[in-house]
């Protein structure tokens, strides 16, 4: 975990529809909330469900100066395609996430497998498996407050969303810690 004054660098890939372009904005909204100043870049090919779709998000204490990630501090791979682009990363101890549900299984140091997919298919919506993802890459590498993204999903969602939601995060932080 880096020390609260550094800047958290997170790369968001996998596939049109997974809903990664959201996860960044609501990451970076989250940490809006904390006073965090935040920059969010998203890339998707010609087709906006299926194709490629990458979402990066930069958090920091201080000034921002390039727009786009150089140093990823944590990585989240939702398709194989993404992973294989990503794996080398983990050599270097950039912790990858991934859905074992949709991602062939790894095994390795800084690898960090969850059937994600299905876990929000048994809350009622495979929708939610990107905010059990946030909910585990945030416990695990501390760059902003769980309460500070709950407090966004309150704002963000309406009615039973919002305690979908809430608990698809939940469940993404008791994969971290237990």
């Amino acid at each position: 975990m880096k020390d609260k004054n550094y800047t958290y660098e997170v790369i968001l890939a996998g596939s049109g529809g997974q809903g990664l372009v959201s996860s960044g904005l609501m990451l970076g909204e989250a940490a809006i909330l904390e006073g965090k100043n935040v920059m969010q870049t998203t890339s998707y090919g010609i087709a906006q469900r299926g194709g490629l779709s990458m979402a990066e998000v930069i958090i920091s204490d201080g000034e921002i100066l390039f727009q786009h990630v150089q140093n990823p501090d944590v990585v989240l791979a939702l398709t194989d395609d993404s992973m294989n682009l990503y794996i080398p990363l983990a050599e270097q101890g950039v912790p990858i996430f991934y859905d074992t549900t949709l991602v062939e299984k790894r095994e390795g140091e800084n690898l960090y497998g969850y059937p994600l997919t299905e876990m929000a298919n048994e809350l009622g919506h495979s929708g939610v498996a990107n905010v059990i993802a946030l909910g585990a890459m945030i416990t695990k590498s501390g760059m902003i407050k769980i309460e500070s993204l709950e407090k966004m999903l309150q704002k963000r969602f309406k009615g039973k969303a919002v305690d979908m939601n809430v608990t698809a995060l939940r469940k993404g932080v008791t994969l971290v810690t237990g």
